[in-house]
């Protein structure tokens, strides 16, 4: 009888604050700084986060300083992680004037990267770190060491990163960090080289370091664990140079569901970090990112709905409330009855077949003019219908307005009555009055009197989308005062305004010459 390894623990080490703002035309504030590591130490719960890289700026400066302070105040200041050069004395002095404990030593990974950038050979690179680490050291600091462009070097030029390895343990770090810089590994090369590293150093504290650039950072952070790597390192949203870093929340999820590792991490805050990254780097997110995407727990065919309806067919492990979220079920062309009903029984709303069939119906011809329907449409596309006569009897078959700069806005109307059908074109002083004019006309042939606008009113739901649908709402008065009102919805607010009129024109033409009630 075999039995399943035991869960392991994985520490996660965030760098959105220092690799993340590496992402082209992003820099963030201080205070934004400070805000982001609040929500990423207390509330996701992240083990461990890099915020900053050494003589950057003196706004980088303010930013670890504020950071550090709050840090201190924690009892946190050994989770909080700044770049540093191994130059001898001076990363480590700025680290200490920001207040920060922890030393993140750059070392060149790479044979071709210590000759070719710093222009050393080997051995003095190693004697320059190994001096940077003791002076940290005697000033009371914990270091870690990247091993820039490692993926590189452990394929090129092993016994650079050998001899690498063996400075750094004696030298005394902490931790350290597999960088696949270059984003260059497949989960097979991430998974054999990174069991090399972890058979032949077994008491090294080991954490991979990903890039994204072939789509490959989650999936070769899983095989790094499997491999034996202590810790993988993260970014919120993926945010970093070229295709970025491996995504917090996509690998957070995939450890826990796809392996036997564990994180501390706090998935129920991961999407609200990824709004905060979002809105402070301007950088939008796009609606089909897993976990955190504005999309990707949203059903939009119908038989999704009805797979769910009938038994949670459609769901797996990624439940949305897992991530703070719920499911919605979006409704457009390829809506059903399901994915009505649900969406009904979460607003509260009964409606009999007959009117859901409408409502069913209307959102369908919403979703043929390309406008997914959302949860806070619903009420108005409800209110609409049930206010539509049930025999359309004039129908205002097409219309066409033109409003351009330096001309008079025109509109072209066709209008079916009892089996005819009158066309006419007019101007105005806006679209809709143009379209108003014409409307007129066409109507006179059917001895139809339209009413005066009383009022008109535009509004759209609760969320400020541009693509949200638009309801307006007109009040007619008639020649003997009584007043009315009709309402159109529609993707455009020219379309709304057209729905209502023709709702107008089917009562009037109801009513008959002097049988319009009074409404008011």
């Amino acid at each position: 009888m075999t039995t399943e390894p035991a869960e392991q623990r994985i520490q996660v080490m965030d760098t959105t604050l220092r690799d993340g703002e590496q992402t082209p035309d992003i820099s963030y504030t201080p205070q934004e700084k400070l805000q982001l590591a609040r929500l990423l130490l207390s509330e996701v719960k992240v083990d461990r986060i890099e915020i900053a890289q050494v003589k950057v700026s003196e706004g980088e400066a303010s930013a670890a300083r504020r950071i550090t302070n709050w840090a201190r105040k924690q009892g946190w200041i050994e989770r909080v992680e700044i770049l540093g050069l191994a130059d001898g004395t001076a990363s480590v002095d700025w680290i200490a004037s920001a207040r920060g404990k922890v030393l993140n030593l750059l070392t060149k990974g790479s044979e071709a990267h210590c000759r070719g950038q710093l222009s050393v050979t080997p051995k003095t690179h190693r004697e320059r770190v190994a001096n940077t680490i003791a002076y940290a050291r005697r000033r009371r600091m914990k270091v870690n060491a990247y091993l820039e462009d490692w993926s590189s070097g452990v394929q090129q030029s092993y016994d650079y990163v050998f001899a690498m390895v063996q400075c750094l343990r004696e030298a005394g770090v902490e931790r350290v960090y597999l960088a696949d810089t270059l984003g260059i590994f497949s989960p097979h090369q991430t998974q054999r080289y990174v069991e090399l590293m972890t058979s032949t150093w077994p008491d090294v504290h080991f954490e991979f370091h990903a890039h994204n650039d072939y789509g490959l950072a989650t999936a070769n952070c899983l095989v790094a664990v499997e491999a034996g790597a202590r810790g993988v390192h993260t970014s919120v949203n993926g945010m970093g140079e070229r295709a970025g870093n491996t995504r917090l929340a996509e690998v957070v999820a995939a450890l826990h569901d796809q392996t036997r590792f564990r994180t501390d991490a706090d998935e129920s805050r991961l999407r609200t970090v990824s709004s905060m990254v979002e809105s402070f780097s301007g950088k939008d997110m796009p609606g089909n990112t897993p976990i955190v995407g504005r999309d990707v727990f949203t059903q939009t065919a119908g038989i999704h709905a009805d797979g769910d309806v009938k038994g949670e067919l459609y769901h797996s492990r990624l439940a949305p409330e897992r991530f703070g979220r719920r499911r919605r079920y979006a409704l457009g062309k390829l809506s059903g009855k399901a994915s009505l009903n649900q969406n009904l029984k979460d607003l509260g709303i009964e409606l009999a077949d007959g009117d859901r069939d409408l409502v069913l119906r209307r959102i369908v011809e919403l979703g043929d003019k390309k406008h997914t329907v959302v949860p806070e449409d619903l009420p108005y596309i409800i209110a609409d219908v049930l206010q539509t006569p049930p025999e359309q009897r004039v129908r205002v078959e097409s219309y066409t307005v033109n409003v351009s700069t330096g001309s008079l806005p025109s509109a072209e109307v066709s209008v079916a009555f009892q089996g005819q059908v009158s066309e006419a074109r007019a101007q105005g002083d806006g679209g809709y009055d143009a379209f108003m004019n014409a409307l007129k006309k066409a109507v006179r042939k059917f001895g139809i009197q339209v009413p005066r606008l009383a009022d008109y009113r535009v509004r759209i739901p609760p969320g400020g989308r541009t693509a949200a649908l638009v309801e307006t709402v007109i009040t007619w008065q008639g020649d003997d005062e009584g007043t009315f009102k009709t309402m159109g919805v529609d993707s455009d607010q020219m379309g709304a305004a057209v729905i209502a009129s023709e709702k107008m024109l089917n009562r009037v033409a109801g009513e008959g010459p002097g049988r319009r009630q009074r409404s008011d």
